[in-house]
């Protein structure tokens, strides 16, 4: 039964959807069978494996249109794309019945053929991120090694409990992890302490260090690993993969 992971923060840039296309790369490079699902309407996820105007997208599914259609980027991953359409999801769905646990649904039929479901979720905790949370097993949270990253913190740990006490009793925090870092800024290195003092054993070890690399990734539609598999980015975020295995 494959283990379903959301990367989630409300904060925009703070490297969630590129930590979400690395780590499911990453899963895949160690032999995981990885499917990567875009609940956000800005679909850079998407974008960042160069699939554009998709037929078949999240939307649909959610909509009840088609089940959950998963295209093939490589071997051993697959990914259901996003649409800008999702953007208005949140009105079509205020009267539905259980609007909230709609992924959930979606997913089960299908989550016995993959290892890991990673879910990309949009920077805002409404009702695409709670479906992302309600269908999860774990949360990480990446944070930007900057002062204005940390603010917040306490406003998503909050949604998590809530999520937990009354929708999902099985979804757990897996980790906070750090990205953009770059250890020869006091800046960095004092943020970094600030969030161990806030969550504790749930810092995961590896950061991800600033890397020229990873942002030009996405502009050929690769993952760091077909772009530049030697690079500091490419060593991170398989660290950070192995990690998350271990846990």
């Amino acid at each position: 039964m494959g283990k379903i992971l959301t990367f989630s923060n409300h904060k925009g840039g703070v490297g969630k959807t590129t930590s979400t296309v690395n780590v499911g790369a990453g899963l895949s490079y160690l032999d995981k069978k990885v499917l990567i699902i875009d609940i956000d309407p800005q679909s850079n996820l998407s974008h960042s494996f160069g699939i554009e105007n998709a037929e078949n997208t999240i939307y649909e599914a959610l909509k009840g249109q088609t089940p959950l259609l998963p295209i093939q980027v490589k071997a051993n991953l697959e990914i259901v794309p996003s649409s800008l359409e999702l953007s208005g999801i949140e009105i079509e769905l205020s009267a539905e019945p259980g609007r909230e646990y709609l992924l959930r649904e979606l997913i089960e039929p299908i989550r016995k053929n993959y290892d890991f479901i990673i879910i990309d979720t949009p920077p805002s905790l409404g009702l695409l991120t709670v479906n992302a949370l309600v269908a999860s097993d774990e949360v990480y949270i990446p944070l930007q090694a900057e002062f204005l990253a940390i603010k917040g913190l306490t406003k998503i740990s909050e949604v998590i409990e809530k999520i937990q006490k009354r929708l999902n009793k099985n979804l757990i925090l897996g980790g906070v992890f750090l990205t953009q870092y770059d250890h020869r800024k006091v800046l960095n290195r004092d943020v970094a302490a600030t969030i161990q003092a806030f969550f504790g054993g749930k810092v995961l070890n590896t950061k991800i260090r600033d890397n020229v690399s990873i942002a030009e990734a996405p502009t050929k539609g690769l993952d760091i690993f077909r772009y530049d598999p030697k690079c500091y980015g490419a060593t991170d975020y398989l660290n950070l993969c192995v990690e998350i295995i271990e846990k």
